[in-house]
């Protein structure tokens, strides 16, 4: 009996995958559920799965394109082999489509470039008028070439010192194509703009200090800083609601919840886990959904449904050592907070110059739909919940 190989469903948004690695090939002896092939698509990978035992025949090969739902091949169930006898289907390999142009195009376009005639100006630097242009075109064609071949010694020279064994090649992965696709895609459909200010972290990095054995005792996680930079973020997005909003045709449209991307880099790309309902979420529990995201970003195991929606974005250069951006605002939404690193500065305090450990923010936003006085007054709001944090919330 023949046990079909299909695409899983992977999400509402998701159409296609790529197959990405074949893990066992066709003709092999596979067990139920052992690991036979992945799918990538742009937001996660899943592998599949042989849905019995028996002999696996699969009818694609690695960066084959494939439907949700489509049928990538079978399992013959030993059973029915040891009846019927048969033996997997070889794949077939189609030849690949022919691109060299015929000859006929060719000769077409032969005869096109033959009726023109590319001469070179009599003087250095002189320009080329109306006049010469139009008896250029009324001269006879010699049917001889006289046009000096153009050469740049200096890119020649650049060109032929970068040897084929100096470079290597790579496929773009489905995640990375589509970090391509949607940077440039808000580069050129937004009026992405950028405000700065610095943040004066002795505050919360003492009171996490102080709290931070009994939180880990009667929470069981971690206090860490993302907590509070989502507590201020909810905090300046219910003042400012047009942060929290996106352009939809010609309505501005108000979002009345608070699920806030956070930006994690893995060795695939940037990836947007959505920690949701934050406005409800305690300290505690947001510093749990950040930690489960973290571990499942190290395991590769992120869902579909982590990474949709979100109404706004942070992420945290600073841990790579980051010290300013200007991070690029994800599709959908209308801003994104950059985190930057920690790093004690002097600083002016009630006219005494003292150290402290200062952190720059950085806030794109679409200026389409947010006002540079919102986005300032945005960041500076963040800055305060910051830099007078209150502790009652915590423990």
């Amino acid at each position: 009996m023949k046990v079909d190989v299909k695409v899983p469903s992977m999400g509402e948004s998701i159409t296609e995958a790529t197959v990405a690695n074949i893990i066992k090939s066709s003709g092999s002896h596979v067990a139920m559920d052992d690991e036979i092939l992945e799918l990538e698509t742009d937001k996660v990978n899943q592998v599949l799965y042989a849905p019995q035992a028996g002999i696996l025949n699969l009818n694609v090969k690695p960066q084959d394109k494939v439907k949700i739902g489509q049928v990538l091949g079978y399992v013959e169930t030993e059973g029915a082999e040891k009846h019927s006898g048969e033996t997997p289907e070889k794949n077939v390999i189609l030849p690949e489509k022919n691109t060299t142009p015929s000859v006929e195009s060719k000769a077409s376009t032969q005869k096109q470039a033959e009726k023109i005639e590319v001469k070179p100006l009599s003087t250095a630097n002189a320009r080329l008028g109306k006049e010469d242009f139009l008896k250029d075109l009324q001269a006879p064609y010699s049917g001889e070439d006289k046009t000096p071949p153009i050469t740049s010694p200096s890119n020649t020279s650049a060109l032929s010192a970068i040897s084929p064994e100096r470079e290597t090649r790579r496929k773009m992965s489905g995640i990375r194509k589509v970090i391509a696709s949607r940077m440039v895609e808000v580069k050129n459909t937004t009026a992405m703009l950028t405000t700065f200010n610095e943040v004066d972290m002795s505050a919360v990095m003492g009171l996490r200090d102080k709290f931070k054995e009994d939180f880990l005792h009667k929470q069981g996680v971690k206090l860490g800083l993302m907590s509070f930079f989502v507590k201020a973020c909810v905090s300046a997005l219910k003042q400012f609601p047009d942060i929290n909003s996106y352009i939809e045709g010609d309505e501005i449209v108000h979002r009345e919840f608070y699920d806030i991307g956070m930006a994690v880099g893995t060795d695939r790309g940037v990836i947007v886990p959505v920690v949701r309902n934050c406005d409800q979420l305690s300290y505690a529990e947001i510093e749990r959904s950040i930690e489960g995201f973290a571990k499942k970003a190290r395991e590769g195991s992120i869902s579909v449904d982590d990474l949709q929606g979100g109404s706004f974005t942070i992420t945290n250069g600073g841990i790579y050592g980051s010290m300013l951006s200007t991070p690029i605002i994800n599709p959908g939404q209308s801003a994104i907070l950059g985190l930057h690193k920690i790093t004690k500065r002097a600083v002016v305090v009630d006219d005494q110059i003292v150290i402290r450990p200062i952190m720059y923010l950085a806030l794109s936003y679409d200026h389409r739909i947010v006002d540079g006085k919102e986005a300032v007054s945005f960041l500076v709001h963040v800055k305060n919940h910051l830099e007078y944090p209150g502790a009652s919330a915590l423990i």
